[in-house]
């Protein structure tokens, strides 16, 4: 049975073009190698796990003293005053409505201002603390640089770089360069990593969205590597991670409270989106997938998946360039990204809380669903 389903999974009809098997992918020439999807995950889920613990390491030892460097101090939040009726309602609803703040009122004796304001500081202690996110970006920050050069380093001199029709010819039989398996390897465990850490990080609003994400990258590195696709693969995988750098400075600058810093580095990370994203991706890339395989190979019927999946990615770049094209503007015509907008924080006094039970979580999710939360690592970006 488990073999049948195997072979239903990685049928060869399916991943692989006409008159190929995987049989012929396991007999490469002498002192040729092809890809080996089990070599690769060999490899990749210990390395996942060493980079989980090298960011624990790195956290502490170098991102948390950048951080004191930088006066980004934790900061304790406020604490309640523990009240367990007030605490069961919290699990199941921040934000309480006003028939259940008059409820709470008469069950406690409280004035509804002070069972408001008992909620929005409770709000604020589950807060993550400016630091956590500090140290956060700045380890992807790291990743994204130190990958991207490698992988600059690598296609630099890779004629498929110049020359995207070679990345057809003669595949699938196409062997496997140290260089490709190293940033494969690399960008599969990183992935993994952030599978796993995505539990115990800050909790961000868009959780599923990017679980959703991981577990798509994965599937995508580990098919483009078992059919051998890793020229257009590594091309992908490095456009992709352009952008990200400027991302995640922008996002440190912000924490660091170094605002035109910020926003400068904000209209970079806007500008090297549209280009890799935009233009390169889809005139360059989806390009060559699409037409030169075409036109070299001939579809099958992975094809037809893979330049659907990647055509999907491009629909969402589009519409993550146009949300990111209004904090530019906003950036360059009024001179701050976040300044003005609500902090993720909720600091109003006492004062500014109305008797309508309902105004302060409503304040609060606007503070949420502003586009400012890319920067104050509310959201990912990827």
């Amino acid at each position: 049975m488990t073999s049948f389903i195997s072979a239903w999974i990685w049928s060869e009809r399916f991943w692989l073009p006409e008159n190929v098997s995987w049989a012929d992918l396991e007999r490469p020439p002498a002192g040729l190698e092809y890809p080996r999807l089990q070599h690769m995950l060999c490899h990749a889920f210990p390395l996942a796990v060493g980079v989980l613990v090298l960011r624990l390491f790195f956290e502490r030892l170098v991102a948390r003293p950048c951080a004191h460097i930088l006066q980004i101090q934790a900061g304790a939040p406020r604490r309640v005053q523990p009240n367990a009726v007030l605490e069961r309602l919290y699990q199941s609803n921040t934000c309480p409505d006003t028939r259940q703040l008059e409820g709470l009122s008469k069950q406690l004796d409280w004035e509804e201002r002070k069972i408001q304001r008992w909620f929005r500081i409770r709000r604020n202690q589950d807060r993550p603390s400016t630091q956590k996110k500090f140290c956060e970006s700045m380890w992807r920050f790291t990743f994204y640089l130190v990958i991207f050069i490698y992988a600059i380093g690598h296609l630099w001199v890779s004629p498929w770089m110049w020359d995207t029709r070679q990345c057809w010819h003669n595949y699938p039989f196409q062997p496997l360069s140290p260089g490709q398996y190293n940033y494969y390897v690399a960008e599969l465990a990183f992935y993994w990593s952030l599978m796993v850490s995505q539990f115990t990080d800050v909790k961000r609003k868009d959780f599923m969205i990017m679980l959703v994400h991981h577990l798509a990258t994965i599937f995508l590195i580990t098919i483009s590597y078992a059919n051998n696709m890793l020229r257009a693969g590594t091309l992908v995988m490095c456009v992709h991670d352009a952008s990200d750098v400027f991302l995640e400075a922008a996002k440190l600058a912000n924490y660091a409270k170094y605002q035109r810093l910020c926003d400068s580095l904000f209209v970079v990370f806007s500008i090297s989106f549209f280009l890799t994203r935009l233009i390169i991706f889809p005139f360059w890339i989806v390009y060559s997938v699409l037409f030169e395989s075409w036109q070299i190979i001939g579809p099958y019927q992975a094809w037809w998946l893979i330049n659907g999946l990647l055509l999907v990615l491009q629909t969402l770049h589009i519409i993550w360039f146009y949300l990111i094209a209004r904090i530019a503007v906003k950036a360059i015509f009024k001179g701050k990204v976040s300044k003005d907008d609500r902090s993720d924080i909720e600091s109003s006094t006492d004062e500014d809380i109305s008797s309508n039970g309902s105004k302060n979580c409503q304040t609060s999710k606007l503070r949420d669903s502003s586009h400012t939360g890319v920067l104050n690592g509310d959201t990912h970006d990827h």
